[in-house]
């Protein structure tokens, strides 16, 4: 069975954030497995791209309802016209969530993978653990790493 990998991450990323993030998409691409991402642009964007490069195969579903939006490393787009709601979707259409730096909608997109019961992993992103509750978030430093948990798995 193909393995839906996210990556998420805000859409403005700094360059570890994004550099990262492409390595995790050429990685994922390597594994034979379809990344899904937001379809936009910062981290979203850098995966899409390292994907493209090793011929894989990436799904953005997009907030607004124009998929001309995408960003171009895209292979397959889906508009939503749910903004900001459309994360629940990308949290969905994935098995394992892969989150990297982020802001408010990527926390979003952690919550709604975590409710979902499906495993998140991060690097550089938010720390969920509150009073006696240990994070949730598996952590990894590399995107290696992250692809190794994964592996793991099988």
């Amino acid at each position: 069975m193909t393995r839906y990998v996210a990556v998420i991450g805000g859409s403005e990323a700094t360059p570890v954030e994004m550099t990262i993030a492409e390595t995790l998409g050429r990685l994922i691409a390597d594994e034979g497995w379809i990344l899904v991402c937001g379809g936009l642009g910062g981290v979203m964007e850098a995966a899409a791209r390292g994907c493209g490069e090793r011929e894989g195969t990436t799904i953005g579903i997009l907030p607004g309802d124009d998929r001309r939006h995408a960003n171009p490393h895209v292979s397959f787009s889906i508009p939503t016209g749910m903004g900001e709601a459309r994360n629940a979707l990308v949290a969905r259409a994935a098995d394992i969530v892969i989150a990297v730096g982020g802001e408010f909608g990527t926390l979003s997109e952690i919550a709604f993978a975590l409710k979902m019961g499906k495993p998140v992993i991060g690097i550089g992103t938010w720390s969920l653990g509150v009073e006696d509750r240990p994070d949730p978030i598996i952590r990894a430093e590399t995107p290696e790493d992250a692809i190794t948990w994964i592996q793991d798995r099988a």
